[in-house]
């Protein structure tokens, strides 16, 4: 995520704190500051906010630890002002595995709230829960506090919060995939709805926040899943390139630019012979000309390491793949042989395209 500043990389997973997330800092000593309180007073403040945030990364690693257990690694964690967000590579495929991938992170901040409850009742005395807030009451107790609250909030059942996820995975024990996504994201625009209606009587601009905000996030969900599901079946010879320029191990970064200006790929295989030794990408080019020159051979910036396809393997297993690839292409090879290429483009070129005859086929004809 641009704008992001990684602070550390913990069980193999990168953990970034965006620029944004600073502004919430600033929230804090302002408010403290506005209240009269002492220096001390403020530097507490702001250990609260940097202690519940260090929960809420706990609360991402609970979702990212069980995504690991099920063969799903975790691109990174960030840090936003509304919380955190951890990127799977993908989301489980089998229901009770999303399940428990969702349910886990309210789980981690739920263990943290009664093992705090649990000190704080060996230590004796609480505060009331009245006398809390942000900036006035123990630091322990308005901790557990906002665990307590950090775990219901990610239970709404409305998308993108974890809730959403858990009603998905549950209803999808029952019925197709889509249709929980469906089924799932009307319940969250139902609570949006409701949200909203609350939030203007009241005239609470937080809760017109998060209607708006889970109402975004259920559309982009069901919208997702549902060109999920137009892939669904589709082998990826019906949609990859087959008109494809390549280059050689013998030209050079020159050659490249030439290829480039000629026409509209930017992404070429670099052939031995009938063999792809390399992925030589927009990005590479730029890099090389910049460090090598023009006369440099493009094996010296190509990427070595990249992703094939075969063509009878299903178009949403390969894009999964290339959303993760380090190169935008991947090359389509049959027995060996290059016989095509798969970018994100052509894909999405080859969805409108489906959508389009999908349209004209529904359309009511004329009487």
């Amino acid at each position: 995520m641009r704008w992001s500043l990684k602070i550390g990389r913990f069980a193999g997973i990168d953990v970034y704190v965006h620029a944004t997330f600073f502004l919430l800092i600033l929230w804090v000593i302002a408010l403290h500051s506005l209240e009269g309180r002492n220096p001390r007073a403020v530097i507490s403040g702001v250990a609260f906010i940097l202690a519940l945030f260090a929960c809420v990364i706990a609360h991402e690693f609970g979702h990212a630890l069980t995504a690991r257990h099920y063969g799903i690694s975790t691109k990174d964690i960030t840090l936003l002002p509304i919380g955190g967000v951890s990127r799977l590579e993908r989301m489980p495929d089998k229901p009770w595995q999303e399940f428990w991938v969702a349910i886990a992170g309210p789980l981690v901040s739920a263990a943290i709230a009664v093992a705090i409850y649990l000190l704080l009742f060996l230590m004796g005395g609480f505060q009331p829960v009245t006398g809390l807030s942000i900036t006035v009451g123990p630091f322990l107790e308005r901790i557990l506090v906002a665990n307590f609250a950090l775990a219901i909030f990610n239970l709404i059942p409305a998308f993108p919060m974890d809730g959403g996820r858990v009603l998905r995975a549950l209803l999808a024990t029952r019925i197709d995939h889509v249709r929980a996504t469906q089924a799932a994201a009307a319940v969250g625009q139902a609570l949006a709805l409701a949200f909203g209606l609350i939030g203007l009587f009241i005239r609470d601009p937080f809760l017109l926040f998060i209607a708006l905000f889970v109402w975004i996030g259920a559309a982009a969900e069901a919208h997702s899943v549902q060109i999920k599901g137009a892939f669904s079946g589709i082998p990826i010879r019906a949609a990859m390139q087959t008109n494809f320029t390549t280059l050689t191990t013998n030209q050079t970064l020159a050659d490249a630019v030439k290829v480039i200006l000629d026409g509209s790929q930017h992404d070429f295989p670099v052939m031995w012979g009938d063999q792809v030794m390399g992925i030589l990408t927009r990005s590479n080019l730029l890099a090389g000309l910049g460090k090598y020159g023009p006369e440099q051979a493009v094996t010296a910036v190509m990427q070595r390491e990249f992703e094939t396809a075969e063509p009878n393997e299903m178009l949403q297993a390969v894009l999964n793949r290339l959303a993760t690839s380090p190169s935008r292409v991947i090359p389509v090879l049959q027995n060996g042989v290059l016989v095509g290429l798969v970018t994100a483009e052509n894909i999405g070129e080859y969805l409108m395209i489906q959508n389009a005859l999908h349209r004209r086929h529904v359309a009511p004809k004329a009487s």
